[in-house]
């Protein structure tokens, strides 16, 4: 029973945040999946009382809900709508779109 309700409670984590995504976010996909894998495989190693299956099956689901908390938490790019010129000649953003 607790196994069962733990799977269900990993599942409905990873659905919760899987319709979080937008093109532009792609960096923090990689760091999350990696932090998730390993916070996965000792948790599911913990649950199986050491069970390399266990642990294979907690990394999955960690990995996949990292990398798409990562993904969902970077920051998106921003668009310049007003440029200017510094001393130099060098064009610098003055003002971003705020959406």
């Amino acid at each position: 029973m607790k196994k069962t309700f733990t799977l269900a409670l990993a599942l409905a984590a990873a659905l919760s945040v899987s319709g979080c995504y937008t093109p532009q976010q792609q960096t923090g996909t990689l760091a999350g999946g990696a932090i998730g894998a390993g916070g996965g495989a000792l948790i599911g190693s913990a649950l199986t009382g050491g069970s390399a299956g266990g642990a294979i099956a907690g990394g999955i689901l960690g990995a996949g809900t990292g990398a798409l908390i990562g993904n969902a938490v970077t920051a998106p790019r921003r668009h310049c709508v007003r440029w200017g010129w510094d001393a130099y000649g060098n064009r610098f953003c003055r003002a971003f779109a705020t959406y």
